[in-house]
């Protein structure tokens, strides 16, 4: 066998010339403007000399992860997530552990992994990104069965979430969330034991228990600043406001990016068992999903190739952001 015969199909879409095979996955109910995008796209497929993409819509039964698969059994080398967070979480679940790489083409309101890689919102520059071939393995969480990209979370911010008015949020953006969580700091606190890899259970009163494999959340509020997708571990956040003081100055420690925070303990590991008395809120990537007393989350080492821009020498893949 040689050389050549032992890179990855990923590996060679980084080192070889030539055009890719490509595949759109895109959420018609978050992307009004399918058509004109479509042109963007084709336009700058043709300009590279690559085919048009082929293009696939998401349903109410199957988001994308679906999708996802099936331009991977159809051998499609390079997908586009074009949607919300919703969307591209999905596709990430489709494509984690192949060797097709995920573009992102941002819609909607939040697009967390774009913000905290600092990929394009422009599809035109989207496209060009992926055709330069910048391709770097990311970590993925996984939540009973499920994967996430960006965070995962228990309590208070899937509340918050939940409760965020989808009319409010395509009216005002990010701010909405705001509104939303002002709703909830008066909320009970959780009582929680958490077992990070091999340790002794940790007992803790919490409000949320967040889970990141990227630090930033929605607005670009930057919680977890030394969190990296690619280093085969999570950060895990506590957060435990016992009052609006405790709440107030937590968020003034995020906001001006202190290394110690009030109210908040930061770990890390690569397996995390957050076990609650009661059933709570439980949220992935923005996404609410079905409450429960276990957040039970691995990480998956660079189980995803991803389009970032090229040449790419930085050693943290959200430094650029």
């Amino acid at each position: 066998m040689t050389q050549h015969d032992t890179v990855s199909p990923g590996d060679r879409q980084r080192r070889e010339s030539g055009p890719l095979r490509c595949t759109v996955i895109v959420n018609p109910v978050r992307v009004t403007d399918i058509d004109e995008r479509r042109a963007v796209v084709d336009a700058e497929l043709a300009a590279a000399g690559w085919p048009a993409a082929h293009w696939v819509e998401t349903t109410e039964s199957d988001p994308g992860a679906g999708q996802a698969r099936q331009a991977v059994a159809d051998g499609y080398d390079v997908v586009f997530a074009c949607g919300g967070d919703g969307t591209v979480r999905s596709c990430v679940e489709g494509l984690a552990g192949s060797d097709a790489a995920l573009a992102v083409l941002p819609a909607g309101t939040g697009n967390l992994l774009a913000a905290n890689l600092s990929l394009p919102d422009d599809p035109a520059e989207g496209v060009r990104l992926a055709v330069e071939r910048g391709r770097r393995r990311m970590d993925v969480g996984e939540v009973d069965g499920q994967v996430f990209a960006v965070m995962a979370g228990m309590g208070f911010d899937a509340q918050l979430l939940d409760s965020a008015s989808t009319k409010l949020k395509s009216v005002i953006g990010s701010p909405a969330y705001v509104v939303s969580a002002l709703k909830h700091l008066r909320d009970r606190s959780m009582q929680v034991e958490i077992r990070i890899d091999d340790d002794a259970p940790m007992r803790r009163s919490a409000r949320s228990v967040l889970v990141g494999n990227v630090g930033r959340l929605q607005g670009g509020v930057r919680l977890l600043p030394d969190a990296e997708p690619d280093n085969g571990q999570l950060e895990v956040a506590i957060l435990a406001p016992r009052n609006l003081a405790h709440w107030v100055a937590l968020a003034w420690g995020v906001l001006r990016r202190r290394k110690r925070v009030p109210n908040m303990e930061v770990l890390r590991g690569r397996h995390i068992v957050v076990t609650s008395e009661r059933s709570e809120p439980r949220e992935m990537d923005g996404d609410v999903i079905e409450p429960g007393r276990v957040l039970d989350v691995r990480v998956r080492p660079g189980a995803l190739w991803l389009c970032v821009p090229q040449p790419d020498r930085t050693p943290d893949m959200a430094q650029r952001a």
